[in-house]
């Protein structure tokens, strides 16, 4: 690790609250707004087709904005993003088009290119690289296409069609860079990268959020244009964050219309609220409807509005030209020298500090791991949004709206029982296109990455998950908008660690007021899974899909037949893991305040007792154990009238019965000299139950140690043969989420119903949870860092003493150590030049082309085909791909 004395670490020192003035603007404005939950008020709940992309430029949003490259203030009343025009389309290119699930054959998905080139993590540096075709984007032939390719074909993509050859494209390169908290640099450089002249618009567009037409705050902005002066300018007024001005470098011709609905075009209602809607720029621009905004005059002001662009128009942009502009928001009456040397200078100089920064935190590295480092951490800082939404008027409506259908309130309904969820804060999204809203156990992984650079903001949000205003009253965290109460992994205790260890690593000091806070919350959900999620107290648990969608023959969300339950095997290890990490945040905790080593003792008793049902033959006489198979399996159980179980293995063999080898955890030295009660207590447990004693294991000679593991070395033996097997998990690039030896399909009895399931490495065949992810095969990347971490406490305490074949059957062995970093070695290789130069997680996309137009940039997909590497699903996942930083710098070995 490097200095921490860099103007980075200066700027983050002073912004430990979230609230403080270099955080104020950032990369908050969503590239979707549309098509999401929030937006959606139709009876039955279809929010792709209530607010579509096509009514997108038109109609105002409720809860939030979108656009391409886009900032906002950390409330997202101001925004600021770049639109443009080829001269060809029928629309302003103001947002990024994908399909809908229903129009994908893989579900949704986004049909444009673009990268998040650098950033730091106050936003004092962010650059992106938009790809803007220079022919029509072809809107209804990917729509076309879509609708025709069966769900065994690949997806239809932007290439496809034609439009990219020759690259015939505009490369729209937006660089941002603070002057100050309150005064922002912007750079627009657009590239003709294709053999062509052709003609460009340029239209950088600020505005205000509706905040005024749902009848609750009928106070209303104001942004007024002018050129008076020789400044060309708009001056935005807010009652809330005050004012701020936007100048705009040369003569373009300033446009204004008001952020408000067409209802005229698009509902037939008989009067706008406004003369001018959201689509005047638009209709301006490429359909010549001089009257649709206001045009302002040379060396005059607008009348109020709510919406403005400045518009560059390039009538031929030769081969190989560039062309920029530049803009300067500030707050406050503008800049009286906002362009030239100084503008320069402050580009300049935050450039070389985010260069300064980032050799501190990734020095050490080769070249090209840095660069994958460093992307990854930039994606990983762009996917902050703002997230508004306020349960309650979402489902009863506004008062200047008509009621909320019925449908929207009955028991059962979307939501309908999260009423007290409230938020309005910058949050960390999967990804920012196809997932523009936060999922809790996703946001758990983003914070091991963000720790690297941000500590304070990942404990901020793993803070924000258990606040009042978030976690249901009964202790439950909410998944994510589409269904709140929908069940993910409880990971949020590991997180946490990973967040205090990190900064303890950096610092030398842990934040315990942190931990303590977020542990606290955590034991109310702790509750909540004890007594929503084991039904039968035998400590044997289900929980749903749990974040792995189609992993299973059956959707586990859904009721089996009459008298059937589920009693599954990754929910009965999470909780064992859980339990885990709750006792090592109370051991650490109780180091300096002894109450805690009661609680710590709890933990350990529940982990213990989860253990000894999960490995015996519990509610049936049977765990989720498999004695035959060697490997851990969802057992599907019911109770007959004479108080008889009849249970059976679900013989799939699948991640699920992976999770049980992350159930581990080291009791060092320290806590044995340093907590007699904690001692204690389990001395007594041994004596008094000594079957507990299997699932403890004793360093032997020297300081006292143990290990705690749900497996114990002859049983995790066997699960890890067959995870390092490359007939079945194994794979090139990681641990695959299905073994491969399903690859020919398998009929599978599930409480008496025969299903189908087979090994699909890639894309889903199956429209299970939307079709969109695949957990039948492919590589994931946030289950297969906590087995790399697993695999690192366990060859801790076996100091290097236990080895594995790596792969099974090679008769290569190593510890299990060296195991867990050549899995890492293996996910990072997605992402580096293999030997014929190209990046496995290109795959067969355009990526792989041998330009290095495409070359150049890295994608970090959603999930990784099990058996090439190609990335699949989103294609903007930092997100939990941005894992890849953290293991290729050393996690958890140097943490």
């Amino acid at each position: 690790m490097g200095s921490d004395h860099t103007s980075e670490h200066d700027r983050l020192a002073e912004s430990e609250e979230m609230a403080s003035p270099w955080r104020f603007w950032g990369p908050y404005l969503a590239a979707r707004q549309w098509g999401t939950v929030r937006e959606d008020y139709s009876p039955h709940g279809d929010a792709w087709g209530y607010f579509t992309f096509d009514h997108a430029r038109s109609r105002a949003y409720r809860w939030g904005e979108d656009g391409i490259a886009g900032i906002c203030d950390r409330h997202g009343f101001l925004n600021f993003a770049v639109a443009m025009w080829n001269g060809q389309d029928d629309i302003l290119k103001e947002r990024y088009f994908g399909l809908t699930n229903g129009e994908g054959n893989h579900g949704e998905d986004a049909k444009e290119h673009w990268w998040v080139l650098d950033g730091t993590p106050t936003h004092s540096w962010m650059r992106v690289l938009y790809r803007y075709p220079q022919a029509a984007f072809p809107y209804k032939e990917l729509r076309a296409r879509a609708a025709e390719a069966r769900r065994d074909e690949r997806e239809p993509e932007l290439a496809d069609t034609g439009v990219l050859s020759g690259n015939r494209f505009f490369d729209v390169q937006v660089t941002y860079a603070k002057a100050a908290p309150d005064d922002i640099c912007v750079d627009i450089t657009v590239t003709n990268q294709g053999p062509d002249a052709a003609p460009l618009h340029l239209l950088p567009q600020l505005w205000f959020r509706n905040t005024w037409s749902w009848g609750r705050d009928a106070r209303r902005p104001a942004l007024i244009a002018s050129t008076a002066q020789g400044w060309t300018r708009v001056v935005a007024e807010h009652s809330r964050i005050g004012r701020y001005t936007l100048q705009a470098s040369g003569s373009p011709t300033m446009l204004v219309t008001d952020n408000e609905t067409d209802e005229v075009g698009l509902f037939g209602r008989g009067r706008n609220p406004s003369r001018y809607t959201k689509a005047g720029i638009d209709d301006h621009v490429v359909n010549g409807l001089l009257d649709a905004c206001q045009v302002v005059e040379p060396g005059t002001a607008s009348q109020p509005g709510t919406k403005a662009a400045a518009w560059y128009h390039f009538e031929s942009v030769a081969p190989g030209e560039s062309v920029s502009v530049q803009l300067r928001l500030i707050a406050g009456n503008g800049h009286g020298r906002a362009f030239g040397s100084t503008f320069r200078d402050t580009m300049a100089a935050r450039q070389q500090e985010a260069d300064e920064f980032y050799g501190s935190v990734i020095a050490n590295q080769d070249p090209r791991e840095r660069a994958v480092v460093r992307k990854a951490l930039a994606g990983l800082l762009w996917t902050k949004q703002i997230y508004r939404f306020r349960l309650r008027h979402w489902l009863e409506g506004d008062p200047a709206n008509p009621p909320s259908p019925g449908e929207r309130l009955r028991p059962g309904a979307r939501n309908v029982h999260w009423r007290h969820l409230d938020v309005a804060d910058v949050l960390s999204m999967p990804d920012e296109w196809e997932y523009p809203w936060f999922a809790a156990w996703d946001l758990a992984f983003h914070m091991i990455p963000f720790a690297m650079v941000d500590p304070a903001f990942a404990k901020d949000q793993l803070l924000l998950m258990c606040r009042e205003w978030m976690m249901h009253p009964d202790g439950q965290l909410p998944a994510y908008e589409w269904e709140f109460g929908d069940v993910n992994p409880p990971v949020h205790a590991w997180a946490a660690l990973q967040v205090y260890f990190a900064e303890q690593h950096r610092t030398g000091v842990g934040d315990r007021v942190f931990l303590a806070r977020v542990f606290h919350k955590l034991l109310l959900n702790f509750s909540w899974w004890v007594n929503r999620k084991d039904p039968e107290g035998n400590y044997l648990f289900e929980g749903g899909f749990l974040g792995m969608d189609n992993i299973g023959p059956v959707n586990r969300s859904e009721r089996l037949p009459e008298g059937w339950r589920f009693e599954q095997s990754d929910a009965t290890s999470w909780m064992a893991t859980y339990a885990l990490h709750l006792m090592r945040i109370a051991l650490e905790l109780a180091r300096h305040d002894e109450a805690y080593e009661d609680v710590a003792t709890k933990f350990v008793e529940h982990f213990l007792s989860i253990a000894q049902v999960s490995s015996r033959f519990g509610s049936a006489a049977r765990g989720i154990w498999d004695e035959q198979d060697g490997f851990c399996y969802d057992l599907v159980s019911r109770t007959h009238g004479d108080g008889s179980v009849e249970s059976a293995p679900v013989r799939v063999r699948s991640m699920v019965g992976l999770i049980p080898v992350l159930a581990t955890a080291r009791l060092e030295p320290w806590v044995f000299a340093e907590l007699p009660h904690f001692a204690a207590r389990l001395n007594y447990l041994l004596h008094h139950q000594p079957e507990f004693g299997q699932f403890i294991n004793w360093r032997a000679g020297g300081e006292r140690s143990a290990l705690l593991s749900l497996l114990d070395e002859g049983k995790l033996r066997r699960v890890l043969a067959r995870m390092l097997d490359e007939d079945e998990f194994l794979s090139p690039h990681g641990i695959r989420s299905l073994s491969a030896a399903h690859r020919d399909g398998m009929v599978v009895d599930v409480a008496g119903q025969q299903h189908w399931l087979r090994y699909e490495p890639g894309e889903s065949h199956t429209p299970m949870f939307g079709g969109n992810s695949n957990w039948r095969g492919p590589v994931w990347f946030p289950t297969n860092a906590l087995l790399v971490q697993a695999l690192h406490t366990i060859d801790a305490f076996h100091r290097g003493d236990l080895a594995v074949e790596l792969p099974t059957g090679s008769g290569r062995t190593m510890p299990l150590g060296d195991a867990a970093d050549e899995l890492s070695r293996r996910l990072a290789a997605l992402f580096l030049p293999g030997e014929d130069g190209r990046r496995p997680a290109d795959g067969k996309r355009v990526e792989a082309s041998d330009s290095p137009l495409w070359t150049e940039h890295v994608t970090f997909s959603e999930f990784f085909d099990g058996d090439t590497g190609e990335g699949l699903g989103a294609t903007h996942q930092t997100g939990w791909t941005a894992l890849v930083a953290a293991l290729i710098t050393g996690w958890p070995r140097a943490w």
